[in-house]
This record gives structure tokens, sequence and C-alpha cells, in this order.
């Protein structure tokens, strides 16, 4: 289990992320913290993996924290929530290499795809002692053929599309895919057309039902 410390000045807000965190396989919360002292303590005490990190704390910006934190956690990485739109922020928190981003407000659906895609790159890049170039194009946020993505298809709906794939074993059909990343059937089998395309899914054909046959999609 991937262990989690919720950082939020608003308890209302901090309670409902630590239940969207506890709805991801994988992942557990193991404690909650409203400010930068109490923060402090908890990442010492608690050691966790991750810290789903706000900005706006009493006492102190989240992101001054972050060189506090690894100071007692070398290896925590850090996954930011915030109202905060400034640039100046965005491009501080990523010199303090943090694992993504988070604009507040967001749906459940979105900081899901967040946690899914860190905990696929955890388990990637802890399975071997060298890494493949494919491993590391994914822990750096590269996906798909590393070229620029037909016109109508997003990086992070494909992205969520990749990570339902390796959820389940054997082929899926658009359909399934449609419910399970929570898009339409047509712009599933866009993506997973897509997929088929690059040569990172098989294509086969299910002959089941009366009429045309179904296609199904195999991740490789």
């Amino acid at each position: 289990m991937i262990r989690v410390l919720v950082v939020d000045d608003d308890f209302m807000v901090a309670k409902v992320h630590s239940g969207f965190v506890g709805k991801v396989d994988g992942f557990e919360v193991c404690g909650v913290a409203h400010t930068s002292e109490s923060a402090i303590d908890a990442v010492s005490t608690l050691r966790p993996d991750l810290v789903l990190l706000d900005v706006h704390l009493p006492g102190a910006s989240g992101l001054d924290l972050i060189g506090s934190f690894r100071e007692l956690v070398p290896d925590l990485d850090i996954l930011v929530i915030t109202s905060e739109r400034e640039v100046a922020s965005v491009q501080k928190a990523l010199r303090s290499g943090v694992v993504h981003y988070l604009i507040k407000p967001f749906k459940f659906s979105v900081l899901q795809a967040r946690l899914e895609q860190y905990r696929t790159t955890r388990q990637t890049l802890g399975s071997s002692a060298e890494a493949e170039q494919a491993a590391v194009d994914k822990a750096f946020g590269i996906s798909g053929s590393g070229q620029d993505l037909p016109k109508g298809l997003s990086r992070v709906t494909l992205d969520l599309v990749e990570l339902r794939l390796r959820d389940v074993e054997g082929p899926v059909s658009a359909t399934e895919m449609s419910e399970r990343a929570g898009i339409s059937r047509s712009s599933a089998r866009r993506y997973l057309e897509y997929l088929a395309g690059i040569g990172r899914v098989e294509v086969s054909l299910d002959y089941g039902n009366v009429g045309r046959p179904e296609r199904l999609y195999l991740r490789k």
C-alpha cells in the first residue's frame, strides 16, 4: 500500500481528499495535517510515501515545506493540490520535483487518474535495477508514441485509457472501456483505435453476437 499524508488547512477539504484517496486501489491515508507545523511533525512521525500538499497553510507556504519534508524523508513524493494559479507557484513546484500540480476544484476522476499514474510509475521503476526508456518516459509524463496526438485527442484522457487497460486481464470492448474510464463509447473507441494504430494494443474480433462482430482491444 502507498501511504498518503493529506495536508490542507480546510478540515472539510482534507476530509474529502482523504475519502478520494481511500477509493483508489493501492493507497491508504496514514494521516492528516492542517498547519505547516503539524505537517512537518506528521512527515517526521508517519514517514509517508506521498504527501497531498496544499499551498496555503497557516504558518508557511506549502511549497516552502518541501525541502524540510525531504530532509526528514529523502525519497518522499509530493503531489500539490491547491487553488493557487500563479505561474510562479507552478514553476516553483516543478523545480521542487513534485509529481503533479492539481488546481482546485477538481473531480474525483482527475485525482484518481493522477494517483494511478503515480502508482504505475512506482511499480514500473521499482521492478528492476535498470530502467527502459519507456519507463523513464512514463515517469516524466510522456506517453503514447512521443509524437503530437491527432486533433481531438487529449494526453490526459489517453493516459487514463492506458491506465484502465492495465487494470484488466484480457481484451476489452469500447463499451467496457467507456464505463471504466468514464468517457463516451465513441471517445473510448477513438483512443483505443489510436493505441492500436501506434502498436500499443492488439485488435481482435468477437463474433459471439448476431450482427457485426465487436472489436476487442488487448494491451501488448
